[in-house]
């Protein structure tokens, strides 16, 4: 219960916060998505740098542990793509599915085992992100590409949308001065650290600025799959490739956390751009992000 209390508890207040301060109109309404730029394009990926670059891989499952979250998350894709082969379904509705089968919402995925575990958390988690990220984004990419409904759209590039990713291009940084030995210069650390100090709090209230409760009114079976396979099926695929691959301690614990998040907003921003029916994503990473206040407490308590 103490975890709850000073760890998952104050993730969803930050989140609530945003939801109420945009409701209320607190905030001008042109504040929000320059907020959610800043922390996507500066704030996280200094956070995942100065994370990275300084981190002690040496007592870590690091291969183990990568293989394990990435295996899980390609056989949820797997059998979503079998399904959808077999049944023929609506293809820009089966792009929305998978999507928030298996994007977690980095922000709460850095929050959490910071707050839980400190910084030894947060390096696990910032290593989880290096793999995590450009795996669902190519999958979530190439999916889009294939079933999305692009209406006459030029297809975007699959490798140049997965490697200007500027999370991805972090974790890219950070690890190459970890296994390089170089490291962040005293300067340059510095100026990152105070960056990423802000990166989760605007971060989180951007997720709660971006929950739309009408649209989470609008749930039917394409919703409740995504939110069943996303918090209760990623994790127990996580739990057996993590079995599998012998990981365990507080990699399994914080790979367990991490594939049971709820979808990124960016599934949203990604739909959008690609056919990938954005209405009904929008909808899925509302019910998510709510149903997530019950579910990830309830998996605190069971493996924390």
């Amino acid at each position: 219960m103490q975890a709850l209390a000073t760890a998952v508890f104050p993730v969803f207040l930050l989140i609530l916060l945003g939801l109420v301060i945009r409701r209320r109109g607190w905030i001008s309404e042109g504040f929000w998505e320059p907020a959610e730029r800043l922390a996507y394009f500066f704030l996280l990926p200094a956070l995942l740098v100065t994370s990275l670059a300084g981190a002690d891989f040496t007592r870590l499952p690091a291969a183990a542990m990568a293989g394990a979250v990435v295996l899980a998350i390609v056989a949820m894709s797997a059998l979503l793509l079998l399904v959808h082969l077999v049944t023929r379904g609506d293809g820009p509705a089966f792009t929305a599915v998978l999507q928030t089968s298996i994007r977690p919402n980095t922000y709460i995925g850095l929050s959490i085992p910071f707050a839980l575990f400190g910084q030894e958390g947060l390096t696990i988690a910032a290593l989880i992100v290096a793999v995590v990220v450009p795996t669902v984004n190519l999958i979530a990419v190439a999916t889009l590409v294939r079933f999305g409904g692009h209406h006459g759209q030029q297809r975007p590039n699959l490798a140049k949308a997965v490697l200007l990713n500027p999370l991805i291009l972090a974790c890219l940084a950070g690890l190459a001065l970890n296994l390089t030995g170089f490291g962040l210069p005293p300067v340059a650390r510095e100026t990152l650290v105070i960056l990423a100090r802000a990166a989760l709090p605007l971060a989180l209230l951007s997720v709660g600025a971006g929950l739309d409760l009408a649209a989470a009114k609008a749930s039917g079976a394409h919703v409740g799959a995504a939110v069943a396979l996303k918090l209760l099926g990623l994790p127990l695929l996580t739990a057996g490739s993590c079995w599998l691959l012998d990981v365990h301690g507080l990699a399994w614990t914080v790979a367990m956390l991490f594939n049971a998040l709820p979808t990124a907003t960016s599934a949203y921003i990604l739909a959008r751009q690609m056919g990938g029916a954005p209405a009904l994503v929008a909808n899925i990473l509302t019910v998510q992000t709510l149903a997530a206040a019950v579910t990830l407490p309830l998996l605190v308590l069971f493996i924390v």
